[in-house]
């Protein structure tokens, strides 16, 4: 059974810096994409980050230049280093990774989110 187990969520400061992790277990070594969502309360759920296998990155034009997204294949983990944190940054982080599965496809697994609250 495949689990993402999210941590360091929490309460911080406007212009401060927190750093997420999630680690993905029963999954073997085959994760593809990792990524990082957060969704805020009424609004859609939107990408933050992403990072392949082989390190490539993307990033929300509202995160570039504050947030770096990383990975550590051998443990199935995702970070995401975040500094210089705003109000508007408060939301549920959520991390996401896909496997290959059948006729080329992919398999996606969430984690149960994790609350990061920014105060001004």
């Amino acid at each position: 059974q495949v689990q993402l187990v999210e941590s360091g969520g929490g309460l911080v400061q406007a212009g401060g810096s927190l750093r997420l992790s999630c680690a993905a277990s029963g999954i073997g070594f085959s994760i593809i994409d990792m990524r990082w969502y957060r969704q805020a309360p009424g609004k859609q759920r939107e990408l933050v980050a992403g990072i392949t296998r082989g390190g490539s990155r993307n990033y929300a034009d509202t995160v570039k230049g504050r947030f770096t997204i990383s990975r550590d294949n051998a443990k199935n983990t995702v970070y995401l280093q975040m500094n210089s944190l705003k109000s508007e940054d408060t939301a549920v982080y959520f991390c996401y990774v896909d496997e290959p599965y059948e006729m080329g496809s992919r398999r996606g697994y969430w984690g149960q989110g994790t609350q990061v609250t920014v105060s001004s």
